[in-house]
């Protein structure tokens, strides 16, 4: 639970030191600006919020790593996709996006630091403890994280524990990458957020790549 504190603590204070143009750059996420990258993370922090206040009595069902679900193509036509990029832009001044995340965010990180992590939680059909449900949210954290930085080189990237624990995630759903590789790379080539060089390719071998967790 100190990990999804502190991952999400990074990227609040990543989008905090975001200046105006900042916002309308490409973020890492493919067709999303980074302003839409920002008001995808209102809606995180909300579920977050809504998730930690929905006990539930029956029994645990996934855990950090199952709560994903896994395929090798990103979703097509995602109607929430387009209506986040419609939110964006309803903001008008990157300073209002800033103003909502960090209340959100802040509200989040308050929530977590006071849940009960034995206690079981529902979401999306799926039910965990607390504590698994919030440590499925670094990997949110962090990939995010990278998506915010992926154009912003002057901007703090994501904590390095969480970026451990997000290549832990990853090689439990596709197995060991070369222990050579930096767990950016991992997570970028493994993720498909960047493509992998000829040289990385043929160290994968057959392995079929990109992960989608969402």
């Amino acid at each position: 639970m100190d990990l999804f504190s502190r991952a999400l603590g990074a990227l609040l204070g990543a989008v905090r030191d975001l200046g105006v143009d900042d916002f309308a750059r490409p973020s890492g996420c493919d067709g999303w600006l980074v302003r839409d990258l920002v008001c995808h993370l209102v809606i995180d922090a909300q579920d977050v919020l809504i998730t930690l206040v929905t006990p539930t009595a029956d029994p645990v069902t996934h855990d950090e790593v199952t709560y994903w679900k896994v395929s090798h193509e990103p979703a097509a036509d995602d109607p929430l996709a387009a209506l986040t990029v419609r939110l964006a832009a309803a903001y008008g001044e990157p300073w209002m996006l800033k103003h909502h995340v960090g209340d959100v965010g802040q509200a989040a990180l308050r929530a977590a630091g006071l849940a009960d992590p034995t206690l079981k939680v529902s979401t999306q059909d799926r039910v965990l403890c607390t504590a698994g449900y919030l440590n499925a949210y670094v990997w949110e954290w962090t990939l995010h994280h990278l998506d915010l930085v992926a154009h912003l080189p002057h901007v703090a990237g994501p904590p390095a524990d969480a970026l451990a624990r997000c290549r832990e995630v990853l090689e439990r759903v596709a197995g060991a990458f070369p222990a050579t590789w930096s767990d950016v790379d991992v997570l970028l080539v493994g993720t498909g957020r960047r493509a992998a060089t000829a040289a990385e390719r043929a160290e994968l071998g057959e392995r079929r790549i990109p992960y989608v967790l969402g």
